[in-house]
């Protein structure tokens, strides 16, 4: 059967909704069931949980090449579809110079890198409402990490392996093409099976991407469904790519495969053994290295609180890296990355002067109702990081070329008595007695507590008194220290707080009214830096 032939039996391409290629299948979603046209032989039109599917035998005539034929169609209307969903919302709580969408909900960040002069950046998106649903890729580009512009609606899940999503993964730059690894996410029938694959795109300009298909299809014998969001590296001669998974009997570790061509992979293994048990699945991994030595970062789902206020079981973490005798990593000294609220899914590259740098998603996964919701768009990234390696202890500290948006830079004395910044964009830096509690963003009883117990020696991040809908209020980190150096950065809605010179982090989204500006400092008093944080480039919307 032609593509022609598929078009007018299905109706005409503005009909086509999804195309499906299950076992020796192959099935079309339509809009409007009425205009299917008089079925071959062999063929069915039954609905399946509200969608109208064409299902038809998938012969010899039916190549590859119809499906791809399909897919370009179906991404021509997605992305027209979500044209009007370009246009920025008018909204309070919307950042200035973090990234985030016009509309819909933003997801993990993805193919972080930097390529032929460029940074890239792709956000995961789903356009039409706040919602976790069918997953598009957004391209953004930067010359210097802060100013962020809007390329394109890179990848839409139109193919029959990618049909209900472009799930995660990252980048590779290979001489003159940046590739794109991801998984495709697919389901079928009533009950909605999970089929996951591992695909690849490809561009030749960093524009425009070319999608070539799934590299692996398969799953490797004890592993579920839940097996997704490849990283690629090179390492030992050779490529690697580590894809977070799920085991049959629900723990969470991480897949191995090696390549020597990007395009053909073998698998090795499952990684995690040394430190499970960890969760009951392993998201989101990635692998770098620094200051000589491998770590892996990952987000293992279903770990446990000894704290009753963490309830969130959706974690970071970062572990450093050997390798055994078959070329599979070991992992050891597990620790947190960041210790607030809304941290996950983290990416990291290397800057083009060699600095590794990182970004998160200002999210977890079950949070999907937001003030920001209300005006239509939900989630953030956050502020890109800088790591090192100092003493032998991670370090975390912004992006030092956020410098370029810094204002001027002001000393305060702040005591009991409000000081108001008349902006909810800012930093400050200071440094607090333990028993000191720096209450930001207050109107009336509208605030944000950082809290240094002194008989605990423990910090806590109080967000109770905000207009927070879902998610965990307090965090608590416990710190060694005489005092206690905060390095905080505020943008509209969210929160950073580096905590003695970057070694710990704790991040959260804090929604105040916009004019809940004041700030004071409870039970001491202390010399606050404040700088006003200029907007980024207005760029990053396409609209």
């Amino acid at each position: 059967m032609s593509f022609e032939e598929i078009v007018s039996l299905v109706g005409g391409q503005a009909n086509i909704k999804r195309v499906l290629a299950p076992e020796s299948q192959v099935v079309i979603s339509v809009h409007d069931h009425s205009l299917v046209g008089e079925l071959p032989n062999g063929a069915e039109l039954i609905e399946v949980l509200g969608e109208w599917q064409l299902s038809m035998p998938r012969t010899s005539t039916f190549l590859d090449k119809q499906l791809g034929e399909i897919g370009k169609v179906i991404a021509s209307q997605q992305r027209l579809d979500a044209a009007e969903r370009l246009v920025k919302t008018e909204c309070p709580f919307r950042p200035i110079w973090h990234v985030a969408p016009p509309q819909g909900l933003l997801n993990d960040p993805n193919g972080f890198i930097y390529h032929q002069g460029q940074y890239h950046l792709f956000y995961q998106w789903y356009p039409h409402a706040c919602a976790h649903k069918d997953k598009y890729w957004v391209h953004l580009t930067s010359g210097d990490l802060i100013n962020w512009q809007w390329r394109s609606i890179a990848l839409t899940p139109s193919d029959w392996y990618d049909s209900h999503g472009v799930y995660s993964g990252h980048a590779v730059s290979h001489g003159d093409e940046l590739m794109l690894f991801y998984t495709g996410n697919v389901r079928l029938g009533e009950q909605r099976a999970r089929q996951t694959m591992q695909c690849m795109a490809v561009s030749k300009d960093g524009l425009h991407f070319e999608k070539y298909g799934p590299v692996i299809h398969e799953l490797p014998e004890g592993v579920t469904e839940h097996f997704r969001d490849p990283k690629v590296i090179r390492h030992d001669n050779k490529w690697l790519m580590l894809i977070g998974a799920q085991t049959t009997d629900l723990q969470g570790r991480v897949a191995v495969y090696h390549s020597d061509n990007l395009k053909d992979w073998q698998y090795d293994g499952l990684a995690g053994d040394d430190i499970a048990p960890m969760g009951y699945m392993w998201e989101c991994p990635d692998m770098f290295e620094l200051d000589g030595q491998h770590y892996f970062v990952f987000g293992p789902q279903g770990v446990e609180s000894s704290n009753p206020h963490h309830t969130a079981v959706h974690r970071n973490r970062i572990a450093k890296v050997m390798w055994d005798d078959r070329g599979l990593p070991r992992f050891s000294e597990l620790q947190e990355l960041d210790s607030g609220f809304d941290f996950y899914a983290p990416q990291s590259m290397q800057t083009e002067d060699g600095r590794r740098v990182m970004c998160g998603w200002m999210g977890l996964p079950d949070d999907v109702d937001h003030p920001s919701c209300d005006n239509g768009w939900i989630h953030q990234y956050t502020a890109i990081r800088e790591l090192s390696i100092e003493q032998g202890q991670l370090v975390q500290r912004p992006l030092r070329e956020l410098a370029q948006l810094r204002g001027n830079l002001i000393k305060i004395e702040l005591g009991n008595e409000p000081v108001d910044f008349k902006t909810k964009s800012f930093e400050i830096q200071t440094t607090l007695p333990w028993g000191a509690t720096l209450r930001l963003f207050e109107l009336g009883e509208q605030y944000v507590d950082i809290t240094l117990d002194a008989e605990t020696k423990v910090l806590r991040l109080d967000r109770s008194n905000t207009l927070i809908r879902h998610g965990d209020v307090i965090r608590e980190l416990e710190l060694d220290s005489e005092q206690v150096a905060l390095h905080i950065l505020s943008d509209s809605s969210s929160v950073e707080v580096f905590i003695n010179d970057g070694q710990a982090v704790m991040t959260g989204r804090v929604f105040t009214e916009q004019n809940a500006t004041q700030c004071r400092l409870i039970n001491a008093k202390a010399e606050v830096e404040f700088a006003e944080m200029k907007a980024a480039d207005a760029a990053l919307y396409p609209l």
